[in-house]
């Protein structure tokens, strides 16, 4: 299936008057679906060029239910947010009001960490990459699994993602930790910290905070079945 824009028919948005009701009290899913045509759950995404559009479509679709300043939650400039939607999307930037592009904001020092981090180890030159460090890394300090705070359908999802994007660090997590977790310690190994007081994982009390199962709903998934509110406030 080919991601593609389309003017929204069946969610929120009145494609007539875009401008003047934005992508405020749209769910998560109908952000999605505005984006690409399509809901994630309908869409197949055998080729890499495909699943990275779904992959930003994911992410900015699940930071747009946050609220305004959708770029603020993504860890993107303004400038950077416009030309991602610009490229990955066209003719889907009406679908953000003005504010959304205008406000700054501040970034602390761990989401920063992450970030270079990631850039640290890019697979792709461009500027793919360069989001999605920081996108990436702007997200992971969201309370939930980092699957579910980038909007993805699963865990796998996230794994194909890091695999594809920043193939050197995703190959370091040889006994599949959960990923937040994993970037931490990479970066407290990096400055000679140590992260945790059990040398060996398998005698750590708090074995399934690093490597327990990340399973459950997608967000996307929920706001589609109304099974957990997702509106834009």
């Amino acid at each position: 299936m080919t991601l593609q824009f389309g003017p929204p028919t069946s969610t929120c948005i009145d494609p007539h008057a875009i401008a003047a009701s934005c992508h405020r009290g749209c769910s998560s899913e109908e952000v999605y679906f505005a984006l690409t045509g399509w809901y994630p759950s309908d869409v197949a995404l055998d080729d890499e060029e495909e699943f990275d559009s779904h992959v930003f479509a994911a992410m900015i679709a699940i930071a747009a239910a946050q609220g305004s300043a959708v770029h603020a939650h993504l860890g993107l400039s303004t400038a950077d947010f416009r030309a991602l939607v610009d490229r990955r999307f066209p003719g889907a930037s009406a679908l953000f009001c003005t504010c959304d592009t205008e406000r700054s904001y501040g970034e602390d020092d761990e989401v920063a960490m992450v970030r270079s981090l990631l850039m640290a180890h890019r697979s792709i030159e461009g500027e793919d990459g360069h989001w999605l460090a920081a996108m990436i890394a702007r997200r992971a300090v969201e309370p939930n699994h980092l699957w579910e705070d980038l909007g993805l359908r699963d865990r796998a999802e996230l794994s194909r993602l890091l695999t594809r994007h920043f193939a050197s660090l995703a190959a370091r997590n040889t006994h599949d930790m959960r990923w937040k977790r994993f970037f931490y310690r990479s970066l407290c190994e990096a400055e000679g910290m140590v992260l945790c007081t059990t040398p060996v994982c398998t005698d750590c009390t708090d074995f399934d905070l690093c490597f327990g199962a990340e399973t459950g709903e997608s967000r996307l998934a929920r706001a589609r079945r109304g099974g957990g509110a997702d509106p834009a406030t």
